[in-house]
């Protein structure tokens, strides 16, 4: 069993026992209260969160049918339609296996740190303070560069949108960037000052994620044009590589995308009620609907695309936008139904603005970034880290700026985000995998895998590490410099500067969550 670290109260660094004198709100149930005190965090948000909008704030979080419309282009042209369909079977089955392992992490610790924690409690002793350091890092790597997605979707979907009304309009990407930033700034004072209403905006949006799916399919179904199946189904796309399922695999970064982010309710676990239940519980049922509906998105996609060419070239920006255009033959409508993509994008700003300001709040109250004392504080009144989320507003609004200059630079910065979250799942993952080889005990949890956990663990790690190793591939094979994917030089200077930090400073700060716990096995 081991101890909190002796060289230091939790008090000195900033985390406190637990009260029990908080009110009902804060306090949660008797489960939420133990886990506090055993991972030695003070309670300082409100449990306002249940089932249902916890269960919102995931499935709108991963959004992968929504995210599937607004990036499928990359994937046509490496896969085609058939590779598509078929990475994407391969990819959610895959991802299922990924979500039951973090559930169970979830279960065991339910904190708004998520991966840099778990691999802080799973990992060998004497790797335990750098490996979630690192991860620490990595996993905010990925969940910034993921809200800054939301705007950029919804900033350059209204770009699109004025193209196809005012065919004159003269697109400039400078445009985009400032709609960015606006919606950047709308979904950040939304989590400022709008904090306490965000349980039900959760729940409204997960009731427009699957009335805008809806109301998509059903015009798309009706209306549009039908490709004969056999192309669906058999038609692959290959940009030189020489093998179909190879071109299939380097396009799986456009269904990846459409999957991270399966952790999102673990960073709000020190606000949901009975936590280490709710959690898992939508971790699990976020995989298995977003999944279900963003397979019947793609079929009906790939089925009604018509005329592909025309829609990989339109003026907007988005082939969603042709197809909507084709199958409806109204400049109307297609804004109409665009303009449900726009406002999910938007809702799915304001709940990762949530999920990374917690991420980063987490880690900076274990000491983990520079600023951490300031980063961590949270004024009262306000019950949610205003300044994680002002930082984080801050970061994605130079991301932005980054498109200004090279549309291929923040599409490489967008591919690095989806890498940093594999990485850490890879990562926290293998540490609980290693437990089970060495026969070690594990946390209690309210969700166990029992016996099928190693299986489902190990078979977990080969799909994430299959899925790492392509999405560092570039877009065709010999490219010239400018087009090659740098997401991997991106991933290494973060960690470069993680290191830096470390040697400097970090080292004598951090000593990871497990030295606060009050008792593990």
């Amino acid at each position: 069993m081991r101890e909190k670290s002796s060289n230091c109260s939790t008090r000195e660094r900033g985390v406190l026992d637990y009260d029990d004198s908080l009110p009902d709100i804060k306090a949660g149930t008797a489960d939420d209260r133990e886990a506090m005190r055993r991972l030695g965090k003070e309670q300082l948000f409100k449990r306002n969160f249940t089932s249902v909008p916890i269960l919102g704030f995931a499935v709108i979080l991963m959004g992968t049918w929504e995210v599937l419309l607004g990036t499928v282009a990359f994937g046509l042209g490496n896969g085609g339609t058939a590779g598509l369909i078929y990475v994407f079977i391969g990819a959610w089955f895959g991802f299922t296996l990924v979500s039951a392992s973090m559930a169970e992490l979830a279960s065991s610790c339910p904190t708004s740190g998520g991966q840099y924690h778990w691999v802080s409690e799973y990992a060998p002793a004497k790797f335990q303070k750098q490996a979630s350091y690192f991860i620490g890092w990595v996993s905010f790597l990925g969940y910034q560069i993921g809200v800054t997605l939301g705007p950029f979707l919804s900033a350059t979907m209204v770009q699109g949108l004025v193209v196809l009304n005012y065919p004159s309009y003269e697109y400039k990407r400078w445009h985009g960037t400032l709609i960015a930033m606006l919606m950047t700034i709308f979904g950040s004072l939304f989590n400022i000052y709008l904090a306490s209403f965000l349980p039900i905006v959760e729940t409204i949006s997960l009731f427009l994620h699957f009335a805008g799916w809806i109301g998509i399919l059903v015009p798309l179904w009706v209306l549009a044009p039908r490709t004969p199946g056999t192309q669906v189904w058999t038609n692959f796309s290959d940009a030189g590589w020489g093998n179909n399922g190879v071109a299939s695999l380097i396009g799986m970064i456009t269904v990846v995308g459409a999957f991270v982010g399966g952790d999102a309710p673990a960073h709000m676990a020190e606000e949901v009620r009975d936590a280490s239940k709710l959690v898992p519980r939508a971790m699990l049922w976020t995989i298995w609907v977003n999944g279900a509906m963003g397979l019947v998105m793609l079929i009906t996609f790939c089925y009604t695309v018509g005329d592909l060419d025309a829609a990989l070239t339109s003026p907007t920006g988005y082939p969603i936008i042709e197809v909507f255009h084709q199958a409806t033959k109204s400049v109307g409508a297609t804004t109409a139904l665009t303009s449900i993509l726009v406002v999910l994008a938007i809702l799915n700003n304001i709940t990762s603005v949530a999920g990374t300001s917690r991420q980063l709040f987490a880690f900076a109250r274990d000491r983990g970034v520079p600023g951490h004392s300031w980063l961590s504080k949270v004024r009262p009144g306000y019950d949610v880290p205003i300044n994680a989320i002002i930082i984080s507003a801050c970061i994605s609004s130079i991301f932005h700026c980054i498109n200004i200059g090279s549309a291929i630079a923040f599409n490489i910065l967008m591919s690095a985000g989806s890498a940093a979250c594999l990485a850490s799942y890879l990562v926290c993952i293998g540490c609980i995998t290693w437990r089970r080889f060495r026969h070690q005990p594990l946390l209690e949890g309210r969700f166990n895998m029992g016996r099928m956990g190693l299986i489902v663990n190990v078979l977990a790690l080969a799909f994430l590490v299959l899925a790492l190793v392509f999405a560092f591939f570039p877009p065709a094979p010999h490219p010239p410099p400018i087009t090659m994917n740098w997401a991997i030089a991106i991933f290494a200077a973060v960690l470069g500067i993680a290191g830096i930090y470390y040697f400097v400073k970090g080292r004598h700060e951090y000593d990871g969550p497990v030295a606060y716990v009050r008792k593990t096995v």
